[in-house]
């Protein structure tokens, strides 16, 4: 049986003053990088993306759920296929389950969130910046995936890999003024799940991210400052 878990409250991670705390040290930790020309060539395009930002934002109380989710999906994969224009990978809207595509043929990567919805590729995400260049030339990073009713072995299997690309979602997610909330995908689960720490296990590195930010990935520390930048600016 599925036993019901005190879940710790993400929401307080990125307050506020945390996410501006963070974002100050994000900002130093770029001050040291050389892909300065990079950089100002995409600020224009970075201002643009932050405008239509608070537009999204401001129409979701008088918008339906599908227009938000299509027009929150569509700015991030401007937002991530213009601060990694420079990595040969798009983001692309899903008509299914996710799945990633290695560059071939002189055709750039593509990370498929599934569905259209925004968290899932704030998902995909974490794992494409987790996953490193080998494994960016697999075929979904070279993951194995158990579909929901896994034994409890498979489970703990995949709660082991889940921790760091589920506290970079729950980073994003809360950098985007959004709720998080942990998934271990296990909702046909025939054992006792009430052992498992993984939902603290994702809190606590996420945490330790925000306390230790140079341990974030390269790229995710990239898309992080963008969104901080962005949510900090409203």
């Amino acid at each position: 049986m599925i036993s019901p878990a005190v879940n710790p409250d993400f929401s307080h991670l990125l307050s506020t003053p945390n996410a501006k705390r963070l974002l100050k040290r994000l900002n130093e930790l770029d001050s040291k990088k050389t892909n300065a020309n990079f950089d100002n060539k995409i600020k224009p395009q970075l201002q643009t993306l932050s405008e239509q930002w608070q537009k999204i934002i401001h129409t979701e109380d008088t918008n339906a759920f599908d227009e938000n989710e299509k027009a929150a999906t569509g700015w991030l994969i401007a937002l991530f296929n213009t601060l990694f224009a420079d990595q040969e990978v798009i983001l692309v809207r899903g008509a299914g389950e996710p799945e990633y595509f290695p560059a071939k043929d002189n055709q750039p990567a593509r990370i498929e969130f599934a569905h259209g919805f925004f968290q899932s590729a704030l998902h995909e995400l974490s794992h494409f910046f987790i996953a490193g260049k080998q494994r960016r030339q697999l075929s979904d990073f070279g993951y194995w995936y158990a579909p929901d009713g896994r034994t409890a072995a498979q489970q703990q299997a995949f709660e082991r890999v889940e921790i760091k690309p589920q506290a970079l979602e729950g980073l994003f997610s809360l950098a985007c003024g959004r709720d998080f909330q942990v998934s271990q995908d296990n909702l046909f689960a025939d054992f006792d799940t009430s052992t498992s720490t993984f939902t603290d296990d994702v809190y606590q590195q996420a945490k330790a991210y925000i306390a230790e930010p140079h341990t974030l990935p390269r790229d995710a520390k990239t898309l992080l400052q963008a969104l901080l930048t962005i949510y900090t600016a409203a």
